[in-house]
């Protein structure tokens, strides 16, 4: 079970400037998820960490995958489609995992890693994010 409290050291303008979040349990909806909030949380305006999981079912002789997710929400006010105002919509991020059982903490990290990686690679992710550019 994961703490009442998770603190990320996140680096905002990835210039290695490092700024702790804390994501403090917010209510455990259903067994397999766990909800987090962030100062400034509101039911109009989100500033959630979710984590889930789902626990392999196994097919024959294959143990199954297990799955786990991160999903972090935050509305954000964006200009609306008749250029005369704002709408609140969510930006989400999903981090899913799906590891065949009998993987090694070692094989996990470094994959682990690899999204970190990515995700910290502006060249990369700034223009799929950002332009749509794949």
């Amino acid at each position: 079970m994961q703490g009442n409290t998770i603190t990320l050291a996140v680096d905002k303008l990835n210039d290695a400037n490092l700024v702790d979040e804390v994501y403090t349990d917010h209510r455990s909806s259903t067994p397999n998820r766990s909800d987090y909030i962030r100062t400034g949380h509101t039911p109009m305006m989100r500033k959630l960490m979710q984590l889930y999981r789902s626990v392999a079912k196994r097919s024959g002789a294959f143990r199954g995958v297990n799955r786990s997710t991160v999903k972090f929400t935050e509305d954000i006010e964006v200009p609306n489609a008749d250029g005369d105002g704002t709408v609140v919509q969510p930006h989400i991020i999903e981090i899913l995992e799906h590891a065949p059982v009998g993987t090694t903490p070692a094989q996990t990290l470094e994959m682990r890693q690899r999204a970190i990686a990515f995700l910290d690679n502006d060249a990369i992710a700034a223009p799929l994010h950002d332009l749509l550019e794949i």
